[in-house]
This record gives structure tokens, C-alpha cells and sequence, in this order.
């Protein structure tokens, strides 16, 4: 069988009118490789399905979910074969060992076989399908499929989209909407933003009290919510922001923030400002008894703990007890604090058996920054996100070890506005725009300490789940080709024109967005 490459170039000529007869107009992120047959006539009629083989379980979400595919696109269910049709193997398949994730498609007359490395894989496969039936919509139309063979898998290993439900709360079966859109296109991590100034949003059995000023979810709200990421091959990750962004703790544990006795200098740490006093004793065991809780509740192996935005100057560098500490121990500046606090934060994160992740910190909030704000330990995961500086912390993470996820400002911070003037029309401290365009621009490192990708959606104007949707796409399906797609496999031009499709479909979905009408112009 004769087959040719559909490479970039020839996407980049494709016109919307022809992505209705193109297995590839949909596809989002754009597979690493892929392969049409030149002979239109020679394809796979999936009117029928004679048989379904190949041993994997089907009760799996994987199954499940390819199941929903066929039948939903061309309403043939593979679960009940006719006896006569097409063939359909699916596989865990051994030699894929390039990534948990990796995937092969190939479709010819009377076959169609899918194979994968893990069910995780094979999910992957089946929102590539789906995608193929989307976009080639008049062989769909005829329950066909183009002769074609897909080999993929991830260029980075997380990519990550994270909801900030401490500022705005959103309901559990909002979440449980965000979580089927990002499975659509490859997501595989969610991270939960639970605490901050503005509300705690975890419940903590030992702890009550931390619960008792706002909505929040319960333990078993949350283990139903994990278990739904989970039949969608996503990881949900914790964050519960320290020694800053605390007011909601110190607002139920008033006894645990700096004690400052200049009254000019405690109303300019009011609000955002207050932070947990590094001194005191309680803060470190009631650390431990909510950490205990939330990592036996989580299965991540990770717990991020913030460390972002502390206003040292404001806290421990007037707070007696802060002073008297450093002074303890040596340290010449208030910042060195944090050796001894996250030393002591950290310890029981691991001892909960869990690895900590912190937002990336350098001793200045834009250059020059010449070093970390502290010597993280070498366990840390860090997370660039301050515009400007995400070169430097690619540079100290590459010298020190450490690992590294890409959530640069400049294009992966989807509470910016999309366009001039647009959203959020409040609480708008002077954000930059960051376009659908600049999005796609990202190119994370291929350096090997960079684990992957995030986009953030901090939830200051984003009050509902409409919003958060809206402000998420589609600059979150740029992102995630960027963290899914090689380069040379990546277009802007070819993006544009495969994004029709995938915004028509999400309308079906009842999906919010923000229509990119400039990018048509």
C-alpha cells in the first residue's frame, strides 16, 4: 500500500473547506507522526464490527472510553460485534517503551488496531481517534476511516492545567467538567490550588476549624473527585500555599502569624501580607497534622507547597521572634528563614511519603536575579513563573539538579487577558495580554531536568466555571501541543487551521471559549 507523509507543510496548505475530508483537521495536539494512504478509495468501513480482540480488560476507562469514540462517531459498538465488518485489535503492546503514554493507530481495509504501552496510552489513542473522526467528517459521515498509521507519544512527560478554587469556589461536578475537556486533548495533570488569603478549601478531620469561614470539599467529595481524574488518566495535585498567601489559616489560628507591634508596620502587612510566623511551634504541628491528612487522601506523589510571594520584609523581618531566630542560627538576612521553615515544612511532606514541589523564587522578582531565594533542597520540584525570569531559573535548575516544570507567565498564565480590552473586566491589577498566539509560541526546553508543562488560571476574576473555561481556551490547545508535539511536527499555521473544528465541537459540549476571531483575519 502506497502511503505519504502528511507533513507540516502540507497542513499549513490546507483551507477549512478541505478539513472536512481530512483525517488530520481536527487533530489536537498534532500527533508526532503520521501517515495517510494516497488512494482515497482504500478505507476502513466501520459500519459493522466483526470482532474486538486483543485481551486488555473491558472495563477498563480506556475501553470504556473507546468504546464511547466508535459508537458515539460512527454508531458501531465494538463491545457487540456483528459477526461481520471490521476487526478491531486493541493492545498492550511491550516493545512501546519510549513512554507510559506511547501509542500506535493504523486503519486498513477490514483492520483497525490500536495499541498502547499502558490503558493510559490507549486513552491517549482514543482522543486521537475521536479527533480523525471529527476532522475527516464527510468518511465519517459514511462510517468510514482513512488508511492511516499513527506512532505517538509525549515530547514532556506532565502537562498540567491548574484551577484556583480558593479564591472562587467551584463545585465538584464543575471540576469534574474542566477534567473531561483537558482528557480531550491529552492533559494529564490537574493541579488544585486549595488554600490561600482568600479561603482554605480542604477539609482537615483534625482540624475543623480551618473549614468553618467558606465552602470547601469534604475528604469524600474529594476521593470521588480523584477517582473520576483517575478514569481519565489525570493526576490531581494539591496545593496548599506556605509561609505567604495565609490569611485564611491565620484567620482561624490568629496565634501563628508575626507578631508585630508597629502599627504602621501591621497594616502594611494586612490582607496578602500576613504570613506564618517561622518561630512558632504550632505552625509546624498543625502543618503536620494537615499534611498527614491531605497526602493519605491524595495519590499523587506530589504535594506542591507554594513558597511563592512571602513579604519577608513585612513579617519576619519586624517580628521579634522571626529576628531572634535568625539571629539563633546565623542567618544574615530575614529570607534566610526559609532554610529553617520549609526544612522543617518539607520533612513532613516526606515523611508523609510524598515529594514537595514549590513555585521557583530568585533573589530578585525580575532581573537582574543571580540566585535561588533560598538553597532549595535537591527533592524539590520547582516551577518556573515569574515573566522574565523563567531563562534564569532554567539556567540554576540546569546547574543544580533540580526539576523543572515550564508555567512561564509570559505565555502559560490563562487569567491574562486574551486580547486588548478583553476579560477579566475586574480585579485587574494591570495584567498583561497574553494572545492565542503568543500561547503557541512557547517552546518549552528539551532539557532533561524539564518535566513538563502548566498552564495556571489564578482565580481572582474567574468566578465560575463559564469563565474559567472561557479564560482556559483555546489557549490551553496551543499549550498543550507545546507540551505533547516535537517541534518540527508544530505549526501556527497549521494550528489555526485545525482549530475550526475543535471549537465547533466543543459548542456541542457546551464548552465556553473566547472565539480567536483575529487570528481569521
Amino acid at each position: 500500500m502506497k502511503r505519504v507523509l502528511i507533513s507540516v507543510a502540507l497542513l499549513c496548505g490546507l483551507s477549512c473547506s478541505a478539513a472536512a475530508q481530512n483525517p488530520a483537521a481536527a487533530l489536537m495536539p498534532m500527533p508526532n507522526s503520521i501517515e495517510v494512504a494516497a488512494d482515497d478509495a482504500a478505507e476502513l468501513s466501520l459500519a459493522e464490527i466483526a470482532s474486538l480482540s486483543g485481551g486488555v480488560d473491558r472495563n477498563s476507562p480506556a475501553m470504556r472510553e473507546l468504546r464511547r469514540v466508535i459508537l458515539g462517531r460512527v454508531g458501531a459498538d465494538i463491545f457487540a460485534p456483528t459477526g461481520s465488518g471490521a476487526a478491531v485489535t486493541v493492545t498492550l503492546d511491550p516493545a512501546l517503551t519510549a513512554s507510559p503514554e506511547q501509542y500506535t493507530i493504523t486503519s486498513t481495509p477490514g483492520l483497525l488496531v490500536i495499541a498502547g504501552a499502558t490503558e493510559e496510552a490507549l486513552f491517549r489513542a482514543a482522543q486521537t481517534l475521536d479527533q480523525i473522526f471529527l476532522g475527516d467528517a464527510v468518511r465519517t459521515s459514511r462510517k468510514a476511516m482513512a488508511q492511516l498509521t499513527i506512532a505517538d507519544a509525549p515530547r514532556t512527560e506532565r502537562r498540567a492545567l491548574m484551577l484556583d478554587p480558593a479564591r472562587h469556589f467551584l463545585p465538584v461536578e464543575d471540576v469534574k467538567l474542566y477534567i473531561d475537556e483537558m482528557a480531550h486533548y491529552k492533559y494529564n495533570v490537574l493541579q488544585l490550588h486549595l488554600t490561600d488569603d482568600e479561603g482554605w478549601r480542604v477539609q482537615i478531620k483534625s482540624h475543623p476549624e480551618l473549614t468553618a469561614g467558606g465552602p470547601f470539599y469534604t475528604q469524600s467529595q474529594l476521593r470521588d473527585l480523584i477517582a473520576y481524574a483517575a478514569d481519565h488518566y489525570i493526576e490531581i495535585v494539591p496545593e496548599l500555599d506556605v509561609p505567604g498567601h495565609t490569611t485564611a489559616v491565620l484567620t482561624s489560628h490568629p496565634e501563628l502569624a508575626c507578631a508585630i507591634t508597629d502599627s504602621v508596620a501591621l497594616a502594611a502587612a494586612k490582607g496578602n501580607g500576613r504570613m506564618l510566623c517561622a518561630s512558632q511551634e504550632g505552625v509546624y504541628r498543625l502543618y503536620n497534622d494537615i499534611l498527614r491528612e491531605v497526602a493519605a487522601l491524595f495519590p499523587s506523589p506530589y504535594i506542591h507547597l507554594g513558597g511563592d510571594e512571602a513579604a519577608v520584609e513585612r513579617n519576619w523581618a519586624l517580628c521579634d521572634r522571626d529576628r531572634r531566630l535568625a539571629r539563633k542560627h546565623g542567618y544574615s538576612k530575614p529570607s534566610d528563614l526559609m532554610n529553617l521553615f520549609f526544612g522543617r515544612i518539607l520533612a513532613s511532606v516526606r515523611a508523609a511519603g510524598k515529594r514537595p514541589i514549590l513555585w521557583c523564587e530568585l533573589d530578585n522578582i525580575r532581573m537582574p536575579a543571580n540566585e535561588y531565594l533560598f538553597p532549595y533542597p535537591e527533592d524539590v520540584v520547582l516551577v518556573t513563573w515569574r515573566m522574565g525570569l523563567t531563562p534564569k531559573c532554567q539556567e540554576l535548575t540546569a546547574a543544580s539538579g533540580h526539576t523543572l516544570i515550564m508555567a512561564p507567565g509570559e505565555y502559560a498564565y490563562f487569567d491574562y487577558p486574551q486580547y486588548r480590552n478583553d476579560l477579566p473586566e475586574h480585579n485587574n491589577w494591570g495584567m498583561p495580554t497574553t494572545t492565542l498566539q503568543r500561547a503557541y509560541e512557547f517552546d518549552p526546553s528539551s532539557a532533561p531536568n524539564v518535566q513538563g508543562v502548566m498552564g495556571t488560571l489564578w482565580g481572582e476574576a474567574i468566578a465560575d466555571i463559564n469563565r474559567a473555561n472561557y479564560m482556559t481556551y483555546p489557549r490551553a490547545l496551543a499549550l498543550a501541543e507545546a507540551g505533547w508535539t516535537l517541534p518540527a511536527s508544530r505549526s501556527w499555521d497549521s494550528f489555526r487551521r485545525r482549530l475550526p473544528a475543535i471549537l465547533a465541537d466543543m459548542l456541542t459540549r457546551g464548552i465556553s471559549f473566547r472565539a480567536p476571531f483575529e487570528i481569521y483575519r
